[in-house]
C-alpha cells in the first residue's frame, strides 16, 4: 500500500516538477558567482519565508495580543493602519505588469528577471514578518476559549492552516514559496511556470489559497479588537483581491480560463445534486 502511495506521487505532475526542479539545482552547471548569488538568494528567502509564517501563526494564535510593535496610542492606530495596508497594496502592485518589471530590475546584473518569483516571494515575507511582528497590541481581550472549547477552536485553526498549505502545493509549491527563481538559477534554466492551476482543491474552488487565508482569520482562540480589525480587512481582501488575478488568467489563458470558470465556482464549493 505505502509503495503505490509512492507511485502515486510520483506520478503527479506537482510533485514531479518539484524532484526535476531539485534535480536540476542539486546538478549545476559551473559557474561559483551565479551559483552563490542562487544559494543565498533561497536561502534567504526561505528563512524570512519560515519567520513570516511562523510570526502570523503565533500572533493570530494570541488574537493579535502580542506583539513587538510599542508604538504610543493614539499613534499605534496609524501605524497599524499602515501594517495592514502595507501588504495586500504591495502583493497586488507587484502582480501589475509594471509591478512586475520592477521586480526584474531590483537586483543588479544579468539575473534579475530568473529571480522575479523569489524576489517576489522575499519581499512578501517581510511584509507578512513586519505585520505580525511589528504590530502595537491594543491590550484588550475579549474573550479567550478555555478548555473543550479551546481544544476545537485550535484543531480548527490547524486545520485552516493545512488547507492553506494544501492550495499552495496544488498552486505550485515553488512558485508559491520562491523556489522557482533561485533553483532555476542554479540549473542554470530559464524558469518554467506551472500551467493554470485546476488539480487538488482547484477542482472543487478557484481561489481555495484566499480561502484558506480568510479561514486562519476566523478560527482563533482568542478575539480581541486587532484581531476582528485585521480579520474583516482581509477577508475583505481575499474575496476582491482574486477578481485581479482571475483578469490576468483571462488575459492570459482565454477560452481554457473561461469554460474553468463557468464550470468552478469562485469561493464556496457548490452542493452536489442527487
Amino acid at each position: 500500500m505505502r509503495g503505490v502511495t509512492i507511485r502515486r506521487l510520483l506520478a503527479d505532475e506537482r510533485m514531479a516538477r518539484l524532484l526535476r526542479l531539485l534535480g536540476g539545482a542539486m546538478r549545476p552547471p559551473p559557474g561559483a558567482p551565479r551559483i552563490a548569488l542562487a544559494l543565498s538568494m533561497g536561502i534567504l528567502c526561505h528563512l524570512l519565508f519560515a519567520a513570516a509564517v511562523l510570526a502570523m501563526i503565533l500572533a493570530m494564535f494570541f488574537g493579535m495580543s502580542e506583539s513587538l510593535g510599542r508604538v504610543p496610542w493614539p499613534w499605534a492606530l496609524i501605524a497599524n493602519a499602515a501594517l495592514i495596508l502595507q501588504f495586500p497594496l504591495g502583493h497586488s502592485l507587484l502582480l501589475t505588469g509594471p509591478g512586475g518589471r520592477l521586480l526584474r530590475r531590483l537586483l543588479p546584473g544579468p539575473h534579475g528577471a530568473t529571480l522575479a518569483t523569489t524576489t517576489y516571494a522575499l519581499i512578501a515575507s517581510m511584509q507578512l514578518l513586519a505585520l505580525f511582528a511589528l504590530w502595537t497590541p491594543s491590550g484588550v481581550v475579549w474573550w479567550r476559549a478555555e478548555g473543550t472549547i479551546f481544544w476545537c477552536i485550535t484543531s480548527a485553526y490547524g486545520f485552516s492552516w493545512f488547507f492553506l498549505l494544501k492550495a499552495s502545493f496544488d498552486a505550485g509549491a515553488e512558485v508559491q514559496s520562491g523556489a522557482l527563481g533561485w533553483m532555476s538559477l542554479m540549473a542554470k534554466v530559464r524558469p518554467v511556470f506551472p500551467e493554470m492551476p485546476v488539480k487538488g482543491l482547484f477542482r472543487i474552488i478557484r481561489q481555495p489559497i484566499y480561502l484558506a487565508f480568510a479561514l486562519t482569520l476566523w478560527t482563533v482562540p482568542v478575539w480581541t479588537p486587532d484581531q476582528l480589525v485585521l480579520a474583516l480587512c482581509y477577508t475583505s481582501y481575499c474575496v476582491l483581491a482574486p477578481r485581479l488575478k482571475e483578469g490576468r488568467f483571462a488575459r492570459r489563458y482565454g477560452e481554457h480560463f473561461a469554460h474553468y470558470r463557468a464550470a468552478v465556482p469562485y469561493m464556496l464549493p457548490r452542493r452536489r445534486r442527487n
